[in-house]
């Protein structure tokens, strides 16, 4: 699958300005309205026959809602410097933030919670996390904390989160669209992602995966799991920080779970804030 996110070193400044308005469904007349030129300007530009200002630049790509890694792909594609930083998370630099994503998931316990960057990885979890993971695929004690752990490989293994989903009919169909919209801006996930998809459809048959999307017979999607303390319910909340201006800081989301039923929250309650987890 081409993805959005291109290589600075071999793709063109002209392919990635016009996938990355094709991606959006913009027109080039829409888009040199919202950029105040004109129609023929932007033809040009994509074309190569004009070469943008950096601030003609900027303004296209923040008009086209681009991620900051393909801003500072184009920057560098024109031969300007890169726009954005592009900080590890336990740099100093952003030891505000980290301090924040901890902060925020230590107040959600007992509920578990997670930060999750670009390529579907855990980089942070809270206790309550640290002990659903424990819980619904100890196969994956082994690697909690000893670095990012990937959400994908947890789904895709066989005694992963798929295994105890018990209703993969409904939420496996709302990941794989969830990935693959994912896979469209980062084509690495495509191979995981289509590898989910093809164990989805192992498990529930094409035609029963294909009968239950879209559904929207409820107005959250609930997580069902089948765990040695019974079915455990969750629904998600995903929240981002706001105007980022590091790339690493714009790829991370952070994913609260919360309890979708009595019985879930008590578990919660008695198992995580009773545990000596570090």
């Amino acid at each position: 699958m081409a993805g959005l996110i291109p290589d600075p070193t071999t793709a063109s400044l002209t392919a990635t300005l016009q996938r990355a308005r094709k991606v959006k469904r913009m027109s080039q007349l829409e888009l040199s309205l919202r950029m105040g030129v004109s129609q023929r300007h932007v033809s040009f530009v994509e074309s190569g026959r004009a070469r943008p200002s950096r601030e003609l630049l900027m303004s296209w790509l923040a008009e086209l809602e681009a991620p900051l890694v393909l801003r500072n792909a184009a920057m560098l594609q024109a031969g300007f410097a890169p726009a954005y930083s592009e900080a590890a998370l336990d740099d100093p630099v952003l030891m505000q933030a980290h301090d924040a994503l901890v902060h925020l998931l230590e107040t959600h316990d007992p509920m578990p919670a997670l930060v999750i960057d670009a390529n579907w990885r855990v980089v942070l979890l809270n206790k309550g996390a640290q002990w659903l993971t424990l819980t619904l695929v100890p196969r994956f004690s082994q690697t909690l904390g000893t670095g990012p752990i990937s959400l994908l490989d947890m789904l895709n293994h066989p005694e992963g989160l798929l295994s105890v989903m018990v209703n993969a009919q409904e939420a496996g169909s709302v990941f794989l669209a969830e990935l693959r919209d994912d896979a469209v801006l980062n084509p690495n996930l495509a191979p995981q992602v289509e590898l989910f998809g093809a164990r989805l459809r192992e498990r529930l048959g094409a035609k029963q995966l294909a009968s239950v999307w879209p559904r929207g017979s409820t107005p959250m999607l609930t997580l069902r799991f089948a765990s040695p303390f019974g079915e455990l319910a969750f629904f998600r909340m995903f929240s981002t920080f706001g105007s980022p201006q590091d790339i690493t800081l714009s790829s991370l989301r952070v994913e609260h779970m919360f309890a979708a039923d009595e019985h879930t929250k008590a578990v919660l309650r008695m198992h995580v804030l009773d545990a000596n987890l570090k």
